[in-house]
C-alpha cells in the first residue's frame, strides 16, 4: 500500500490518528526490505534468529486488524488487557485507545527487545496513551509471572509463536469468563501446540480462524473465548 493511500482517520482522535498514520507509513518503508533481507539469509518467521534480524522492523497488525482489536475491547467493555509482543506499539495503541474509550483501564504489554520497548513508550506518549500502559521488557514467560492487577478482559498474542501456549497457560488463571483472546499468525508451525490446546474441547475454548492480508500475503489468526 503506498503511503498516500493510508487512511488519515483511524479512531477519530487527532493525536492518536496522527501517530498511527506516521507509524504505518514508517512500516511500509522499513518492513519489506527488512523481511527480504531476512529471507535472503534463510530466515522465515519461524526460524531462530528471525526476530533478531527484524529488530528494526515494525511487524504491526494491519489497520483493519487493529480496528478489530479495538472493537473487541470496546464491545466487551474490558478494563484490563495483556499483550504479548509489543514491538513498536502499534497494536498497543489500538488496544489502549479502546480502554480509554471504555472509561479507563490498564494494559500490560511485554517486549523482549529493549530498544523496541523504548520506542513503543515514545509512541504511546506521542499518542497520549502512556498513562494506560505498562511495558514489561524481557521474555513474556518471566515478565507475565508478576501480578497483573485484576481479571483479564482481553488478550493479544503476537510474539514468538512457540511461546503462545506457555503464555496462554500462564494467563489462564486470570482470564475472565468470555474474555476474547486473539492470536496472530497462527498458521505458522510454532503455533501448532497452541492450536491443539485451544481446539481440544476439554480445555473449554471456542475458536474461529480468520485471515488478514499484509504486504501482499494472507496471514491466519485465531479468535477464541473460554467459558
Amino acid at each position: 500500500m503506498p503511503t498516500d493511500n493510508l487512511p488519515r482517520h483511524f479512531i477519530g482522535d487527532t493525536r492518536i490518528d496522527a501517530t498511527l498514520h506516521r507509524l504505518y507509513a514508517a512500516t511500509l518503508r522499513a518492513d519489506p526490505p527488512a523481511r527480504q533481507a531476512a529471507l535472503a539469509r534463510g530466515l522465515d518467521e519461524g526460524a531462530p534468529g528471525f526476530y533478531d534480524a527484524m529488530k528494526d522492523a515494525y511487524l504491526p497488525v494491519t489497520p483493519d486488524f487493529g480496528m478489530l482489536l479495538h472493537l473487541l475491547v470496546r464491545t466487551t467493555r474490558a478494563r484490563m488487557a495483556v499483550e504479548f509482543g509489543t514491538s513498536f506499539g502499534i497494536s498497543t495503541i489500538w488496544i489502549a485507545a479502546a480502554l480509554r474509550a471504555n472509561g479507563g483501564g490498564r494494559l500490560v504489554t511485554t517486549e523482549m527487545n529493549a530498544e523496541k520497548a523504548d520506542g513503543a513508550h515514545r509512541n504511546l506518549c506521542e499518542a497520549g496513551l502512556d498513562d494506560l500502559v505498562e511495558i514489561r521488557t524481557g521474555l513474556a514467560e518471566h515478565t507475565l509471572r508478576r501480578p497483573l492487577g485484576g481479571p483479564l478482559g482481553f488478550v493479544l498474542l503476537d510474539g514468538e509463536k512457540s511461546a503462545y501456549l506457555p503464555v496462554l497457560q500462564l494467563l489462564e488463571p486470570d482470564l475472565a469468563t468470555g474474555a476474547p483472546v486473539v492470536a496472530d499468525n497462527t498458521g505458522m508451525a510454532g503455533a501448532r501446540a497452541f492450536l491443539d490446546h485451544v481446539r481440544e474441547p476439554r480445555n473449554g475454548y471456542r475458536s474461529a480462524d480468520l485471515l488478514t492480508q499484509a504486504l501482499g500475503a494472507l496471514h491466519p489468526c485465531t479468535l477464541l473465548l473460554r467459558g
